[in-house]
């Protein structure tokens, strides 16, 4: 008998292809209900995909659970003392979005910095008739400081490859670690050092709770006023009303978004109107390579809680 699996999104065929392929049968799972009773009782595991939120009201709702597999790194959304006090292993899927995350950091510095949204649109309309090289001049890239708010696997592979852009490395971090940091160039700095003295501030730290709205007003007001502002991390490591607040007055030159707080915007966000943002879907790990390897770990992790077996990426 097949292992039945719940999840909570449409999957795509390809997904639905590799899950079912090991002798399991999915099955949807609404987080504003309603759910089959019978479903939810008989359910073996729980796929998660995306950031719902999952507590021990939802774990209770499967009693015979065996094993919750994270589809991605950050599992702010999943309450891991819940899943331990309930004897239920989490994983998760780190490594294979590093690369990926990071060519999006670069990516996005180098959009906002050099409008290649704003230049995008321009030369698609109507106004774009001759060349004018008096336009959209924007901010150097090669030989500029950037600063990376945490320097973990993600933002160790920034700064690899801001090395090749020539840029001058700061980073802040819980702790220092100044063996990688030698390695890759990097010099540590306070916070404030940081935002003061960076002309592009990436943000690569995990979501916590001790990070939520890390930078706020006060630390968007250290920055330079030709500074950008890059978020690849979670939406709520930043403060959304400052980071309006901040552009609307030109504080600093632009912002480049990869991810929100909500998650999309509502469509009337005085974000969503500004000039000096750019801002992807939350694209970060969004590679067929990436995001192929992080289903097979997620399947690998299922199938080793739903067996007993010692999962490959735990975190509970």
């Amino acid at each position: 008998m097949p292992y039945q699996i719940m999840t909570n999104a449409e999957l795509a065929p390809w997904i639905m292809e590799m899950v079912e392929a090991v002798d399991c049968q999915i099955h949807r799972w609404h987080e504003d209900g309603p759910n089959d009773a019978a479903l939810l009782e008989s359910a073996d595991g729980f796929f998660v995909y995306g950031h719902p939120i999952i507590d021990g009201a939802i774990m209770d709702t499967m009693p015979n659970l065996r094993i919750i597999s994270n589809q991605g790194v950050g599992i702010d959304h999943i309450n891991l003392e819940d899943a331990k006090a309930r004897g239920i292993p989490v994983g998760n899927t780190p490594g294979f979005v590093d690369g990926a995350t990071a060519d999006m950091t670069i990516a996005l510095l180098l959009a906002a910095a050099r409008n290649i949204v704003r230049g995008d649109h321009f030369a698609r309309g109507p106004d774009f008739s001759h060349y004018d090289a008096n336009i959209l001049h924007g901010q150097q890239v090669y030989g500029a400081t950037l600063g990376i708010i945490g320097m973990g696997r993600v933002g160790q592979q920034v700064a690899r490859r801001a090395k090749g852009f020539d840029m001058n490395l700061l980073y802040h971090n819980r702790t220092e670690i100044p063996e990688i940091a030698s390695e890759l160039g990097a010099i540590y700095a306070t916070l404030n050092d940081l935002l003061e003295q960076s002309d592009f501030v990436a943000l690569n730290m995990p979501m916590k709770p001790d990070t939520r709205h890390m930078i706020g007003s006060k630390e968007l007001a250290m920055m330079k006023p030709t500074a950008i502002l890059i978020n690849v991390a979670r939406g709520g490591v930043l403060d959304h009303d400052a980071l309006t607040e901040v552009l609307r007055n030109r504080g600093i030159w632009a912002a480049a978004l990869d991810v929100t707080e909500p998650e999309p915007l509502p469509r009337d966000h005085p974000l969503l109107s500004m000039d000096n943002v750019v801002i992807a879907p939350h694209l970060g790990s969004a590679t067929r390579k990436t995001r192929t390897g992080m289903i097979q770990r997620t399947i690998d992790n299922l199938i080793a809680g739903l067996t007993g077996q010692p999962l490959l990426s735990p975190v509970a």
